[in-house]
């Protein structure tokens, strides 16, 4: 499972400027000479305005800065990220129209039910040995089926869910923020995870104060 950023707009002075604009101010970034360069920041000021941002649940600033992902992830997976949707968009490959080798998801252990939830695992088992005889007949049956003149469209419905699927997501830096917020929690799927956390560090590196505000809650 992957995440790979591939494009971004914007930064934490970003936030901080389409919040100042509702009093036609605008800040700029703070700088200190390092190393014969000149390394930007922002200033206290602006990096409380942010914090306050978040704490008060002011998420249209967030919107103004955006992020670009190329995710590689079982179909499950995708599945559940795809629920997302508000200041998201997402574009996937299609088995209409692909009908390269698969590739599929086989993890090293099966957690069992936990018994005390509705939904979720536990302890985890080792029983991956079961999935490989499914995972060979059902590509068995899709290779057959397109030998025999089967539409791509239609041979696809043989394949399981643990089959890898890749998409573009695209959205805000709010809108991100929402689905690590529930996805990187510990009570959420493990693989799920895996996804939401690649997203997370690569976010935080990019708005930092911002990051940390809209994930933490972090006090003004």
């Amino acid at each position: 499972m992957k995440a790979i950023l591939i494009d971004h707009m914007g930064s934490d002075l970003s936030v901080v400027n389409a919040a100042r604009v509702s009093f036609a101010k605008v800040s700029e970034w703070d700088s200190i000479p390092e190393g014969g360069q000149v390394k930007g920041y922002l200033k206290i000021g602006d990096e409380k305005l942010i914090k306050f941002l978040a704490k008060h649940n002011h998420w249209s600033p967030f919107g103004h800065a955006s992020l670009q992902f190329h995710i590689k992830a079982p179909i499950f997976v995708a599945r559940q990220l795809v629920k997302h949707q508000v200041g998201l968009v997402w574009n996937e490959v299609s088995r209409r129209y692909v009908d390269t080798e698969p590739e599929f998801y086989t993890p090293k252990y099966f957690r069992k039910k936990a018994d005390n939830i509705k939904q979720g695992s536990d302890s985890e088992d080792t029983l991956s040995y079961i999935l490989k005889p499914v995972i060979d007949y059902t590509l068995q049956c899709y290779k057959n089926m397109l030998k025999m003149g089967v539409c791509p469209e239609q041979a696809r419905m043989v394949l399981p869910q643990n089959m890898y699927t890749e998409w573009y997501w695209s959205g805000s830096l709010a809108a991100f923020a929402r689905v690590c917020n529930l996805r990187c929690k510990e009570d959420t799927q493990w693989e799920t995870r895996q996804v939401a956390n690649q997203i997370s560090e690569q976010v935080h590196e990019l708005f930092p104060i911002s990051w940390e505000a809209l994930t933490h809650r972090v006090e003004e």
